[in-house]
């Protein structure tokens, strides 16, 4: 008695034939191909591979009794046991292949033909799904039409820009309202998800990590450029005169926004305007290597409490013996907006030899320190860009003003 063989399902006979054909060319050395063979296979296997997913993402839709066979808790997971891929990958397809089955067939149909890659076609999904439920069928469809024809000619990301967009294109009677609603629908998420985090390290340096609102972070970033615009020469360079890599950049310009931050605007703290107290023994003021200490905060050098006493919102408290206070300066020691506005009559720019930065983005810094009993007045404030007030207070460095009225640094010996 002969058992009849049950036929192979065309399916599995064409993926058969595919890697009986890719084991043909397995020694096959590519370097010989002509250029414009080479363009046409490259072109070739990228629409194969996009025909080769459809298939995947098909045969995967349909896939439950295979996970049910082994009581696997889907296919994804049956596949990432007999595959090893990436499990997050494998859910992610079959999520995909959930949509292309029950929901999208034009996207699915184009995988099919090779015109839309397995990427392109996530994004699509995402953007139809992101319609309102209540859309008619109609436009719905046309979305898919309409974002399947950009598939020809731009890549994933500038499809999910225009996804976000689609409605605008093809129902502009009804996208306003539906933009507002989805607006509106973001800001309570983002709103929910915003947090700051910061953790010590242990080497001087705080760890800071955020989440925010996209509008929050497009304000941030504005404000970061400012001050870290690579044609600005305060800070954005190193000694070599190489541009400093741009995350560092950001990370310096950070320090400087929350230097500038004018006190006046902020809430109320601790039953005064909110600032920052510096306290340092009047000994350690008067040295280079001396320590003070930011209320609530961590220590830091005497240099940087002497440049820190030139910008707004800093009230320096100077202690004597047995922590007595002998100084609490106000804000009135710090230069005032007129002032400033003369200053920049003066000066355009910063008043360091050579340096072009604009006045309006430097700081008024105490010629005649603040410890030594400098005034807060015309005749003894120099304009200088962040960069320069740093060098001011850096002992490695000296400084003078030339007789034209530019400051010269020089290097100690």
């Amino acid at each position: 008695m002969t058992t009849l063989q049950q036929p192979q399902h065309p399916v599995l006979e064409a993926v058969v034939g595919i890697t009986a054909a890719l084991d043909q060319v397995a020694e096959a050395t590519p370097a010989f191909m002509g250029t414009d063979q080479k363009a046409t296979t490259l072109v070739q296997i990228a629409r194969a591979k996009a025909q080769l997913a459809e298939l995947e993402l098909r045969v995967l839709a349909t896939a439950d009794d295979v996970a049910a066979e082994s009581a696997a808790r889907d296919v994804a997971a049956w596949l990432h046991h007999h595959t090893h891929q990436r499990p997050e990958a494998l859910r992610a397809d079959l999520r995909l292949a959930t949509a292309l089955d029950r929901s999208y067939g034009l996207v699915a149909a184009a995988m099919r033909s090779g015109r839309c890659n397995p990427a392109q076609a996530a994004v699509i999904v995402a953007a139809l799904d992101e319609l309102p439920a209540d859309l008619d069928v109609e436009i719905k469809t046309k979305a898919e039409e309409t974002l399947l024809a950009y598939a020809t000619q731009f890549d994933p990301t500038q499809l999910r820009r225009l996804g976000r967009r689609i409605l605008e294109v093809i129902a502009p009677e009804i996208a306003e309202a539906e933009e507002a609603r989805r607006l509106a629908a973001e800001d309570a998420h983002a709103r929910k998800k915003t947090r700051l985090s910061m953790r010590r390290l242990g080497d001087g340096t705080t760890r800071i990590a955020a989440v925010v609102p996209d509008a929050a972070a497009d304000r941030l970033a504005t404000n970061l450029e400012a001050f870290a615009s690579p044609r600005r020469e305060d800070g954005t360079r190193t000694e070599t005169g190489d541009y400093l890599p741009y995350a560092r950049r950001l990370g310096l310009a950070f320090c400087q926004l929350l230097e500038t931050l004018d006190p006046a605007r902020l809430p109320i703290h601790g039953g005064d305007a909110t600032t920052v107290i510096v306290t340092i023994d009047l000994d350690q003021l008067r040295t280079e290597a001396g320590i003070a200490q930011v209320l609530g905060g961590s220590p830091i050098t005497a240099a940087e409490a002497r440049r820190l006493a030139c910008t707004a919102g800093i009230i320096p408290a100077v202690l004597g013996s047995n922590s007595e206070v002998l100084d609490l300066g106000r804000k009135e020691r710090l230069f005032t907006a007129a002032q400033r506005r003369a200053l920049l009559l003066r000066s355009a720019t910063c008043e360091a030899e050579g340096c072009d930065i604009p006045g309006t983005w430097a700081e008024a810094h105490h010629w005649i320190e603040w410890a030594q009993g400098g005034a807060t007045d015309l005749s003894n404030v120099a304009l200088l860009c962040s960069h320069h007030h740093h060098r001011a207070h850096d002992p490695t460095y000296l400084h003078e003003r030339l007789p034209n009225g530019d400051i010269r640094f020089t290097r100690r010996t």
